[in-house]
């Protein structure tokens, strides 16, 4: 066989194993997007498709393509199903095919971003690609309410496909430090971020969660009892008990002292301040290795964690500032994902 028949025969056989195997042994990862309803759809396909401002991201995140997408995201928040039509138009110039349905996106697919803003379909949405096996990260809000974040994690293991979810607060250069040593053991955290709300999520899973992913990314897990009360100037205030006689508070950003995103760690060797957004790149080359390796960064017992600490401020909030447990929360969610 001469090598024009050589190059002839190994296209055919290519072809004949099919895109997935193709892609797979050309080292490529194509990347599926449901909901265009967040500027994060767009943010992420740029980084993916076109590169990183950080060149040194680069080779991180070479090979992992956003290839198709499927654009519904929430069904009734206005402010995101709005979106869909500028954000799918900026996708499609971007190389991305778009698609009528999930079914029809998953065989074009290696793994999936689940960028849809609204947490109230994720469990819908993510079921299809549970069932296919492919891996997925979920933006936050994991879900809209804590029992469905259960079942997420729940039906994960049963499929035994990779879930992986996190604000890309958690990968502020700082916050990252922290968490790695760099002032000790750290015994106590405040951060603060922008707390927007929407009604039909838990208070502070549609926009909290950043800064709250802050507390617990440098404070790490173990967290007991919560208290949500308001700050000298009316704004959201969650203080947490920790194991060990740690201590974590989330506070709303405001216009004069807390501004944006930001906060301070305390620990054995000094204090140092944390909860910076240092943009998306730092998460999707996370994203990137976790779709390569199937392994999450974060484990879900910490990602359930820091769902029941939001959950639990708010049953704090109807019990007028008491204190209540994680594990009164996660009991009553337990219960009703069994119902």
């Amino acid at each position: 066989m001469n090598t024009k028949q050589w190059m002839i025969a190994g296209l055919c056989a290519a072809w004949l194993a099919g895109p997935a195997e193709a892609a797979e042994k050309s080292g490529e990862i194509r990347v599926g997007i449901i909901g265009l309803d967040t500027s994060h759809a767009t943010e992420f396909t740029k980084i993916f498709n076109v590169g990183p401002k950080n060149p040194a991201d680069a080779a991180k995140l070479a090979g992992v393509k956003v290839v198709a997408a499927f654009p519904q995201g929430s069904r009734d928040i206005e402010e995101s199903y709005t979106r869909v039509p500028e954000y799918t138009e900026v996708v499609k110039k971007l190389g991305v095919e778009i698609v009528g349905s999930i079914e029809e996106l998953l065989p074009k697919v290696d793994a999936v971003l689940l960028e849809s803003n609204d947490g109230k379909v994720h469990l819908e949405q993510v079921r299809p690609v549970l069932k296919a096996g492919k891996p997925v990260f979920i933006d936050k809000p994991l879900a809209a309410t804590l029992a469905d974040c259960i079942r997420i994690r729940d039906e994960a293991a049963a499929a035994g496909t990779p879930l992986f979810t996190a604000s890309a607060l958690r990968y502020g250069t700082a916050t990252q430090e922290a968490r790695a040593g760099k002032i000790g053991a750290v015994g106590s955290v405040e951060a603060f971020s922008p707390a927007k709300l929407e009604k039909s999520h838990v208070d502070l899973f549609w926009y909290g969660i950043h800064g709250v992913e802050s507390v617990f990314t440098a404070l790490g897990k173990g967290a007991v009892k919560v208290k949500r009360t308001t700050t000298a100037d009316g704004l959201i205030e969650v203080s947490g008990e920790w194991s060990g006689g740690r201590t974590g508070v989330f506070r709303e950003s405001n216009a004069t002292d807390r501004k944006g995103y930001g906060g301070i760690a305390k620990g054995e060797k000094g204090e140092m301040a944390i909860g910076a957004f240092n943009g998306y790149e730092p998460l999707l080359v996370e994203v990137a290795e976790f779709f390569r390796t199937g392994k999450a960064p974060v484990g879900i017992d910490e990602t359930m964690e820091i769902y029941a600490f939001m959950e639990a401020a708010d049953e704090s909030k109807r019990r007028g500032g008491a204190e209540v447990t994680l594990e009164e929360v996660m009991a009553k969610a337990r219960a009703e994902v069994k119902k």
